[in-house]
């Protein structure tokens, strides 16, 4: 566990993993805690999951909002850091400590729907196949409801994003994501990583999904994972996927197991056609 983190607040007792960890990285959104925990645990009634959210070093009400939603049941754990060390460092955390197969991550504004969760699952559950590697099903803000500076930075990023790394994904900065935990762990981690997941994938030989998704206005507070320097910033970022991917190339897999067993049969009985020597063991 990194020294900066803090595990707190209350663990449900599973007889077996849940199947679904819903991660939810938080930093000073105190008012829209309870109530994006109310629509989480409204949308998955039924169903077999967890929520984990990961207080990314706040300083205003969110520790106490996050204490009343444990006492009024949800099934939530919640995990702080010291200190403020980003949203992909929030994700990270919560991904390792997620008890769930599969894990879905939100942002903590309250702008991506819960409602929207079990249509990825499903998408997702249904793609696992195995054979084609690791699926990601991100999610697809179709109308965007921020302020004009932010569509527009996020645009530009979106458009060089795109062209420079192929990642045929029209909005990675959604934070409405679902993937298998496993799938996630087994990825470079590095700050303002999951800005660029759908690339991730890729080039780990998976695949990726983009399904429409529901985008909300922000209720309550302002964003504080902001867009000062994100362009200057991914930059950096884009030039340090590009050596990533060009420094990996997955290796195309064949299955000859089925030839190998026929090869195998085919040698058992010619064996058992040839001759025993006298004495030899059977």
């Amino acid at each position: 566990m990194p020294e900066f983190v803090q595990v707190a607040g209350h663990a449900p007792a599973f007889e077996f993993a849940p199947l679904l960890s819903v991660v939810v990285p938080v930093r000073n959104e105190g008012p829209n805690i309870l109530p994006l925990v109310g629509e989480i645990r409204s949308a998955l009634a039924g169903r077999d999951y967890e929520i984990l959210y990961v207080d990314d070093g706040s300083l205003d009400e969110t520790p106490l909002r996050l204490r009343e939603a444990v006492l009024t049941g949800a099934p939530l754990r919640w995990l702080r850091h010291r200190r403020s060390r980003g949203q992909s460092a929030a994700i990270i955390t919560g991904v390792r400590h997620a008890a769930g197969r599969w894990i879905a991550t939100l942002d903590g504004d309250g702008q991506n729907d819960p409602a929207d969760i079990p249509a990825l699952l499903e998408q997702a559950l249904a793609r696992d196949t195995g054979a084609r590697g690791p699926v990601l099903v991100a999610g697809h803000r179709v109308r965007r409801r921020d302020g004009a500076m932010k569509r527009l930075t996020s645009s530009i990023a979106n458009a060089v994003r795109a062209w420079l790394l192929d990642d045929g994904t029209p909005d990675t900065g959604c934070g409405l994501k679902v993937f298998r935990r496993d799938a996630f762990l087994e990825l470079p981690h590095f700050d303002h990583m999951h800005r660029f997941l759908p690339a991730l994938f890729l080039r780990a030989g998976g695949r990726v999904v983009s399904v429409p998704v529901n985008h909300r206005p922000r209720r309550h507070g302002r964003s504080n994972y902001g867009t000062r320097g994100r362009l200057g910033v991914g930059i950096f970022d884009v030039a340090g996927m590009l050596w990533l991917m060009r420094r990996w190339h997955p290796p195309e897999i064949e299955d000859a197991s089925e030839g190998e067993a026929a090869e195998g049969s085919s040698a058992a009985r010619a064996r058992c056609r040839e001759p025993v020597p006298p004495g030899a063991s059977v």
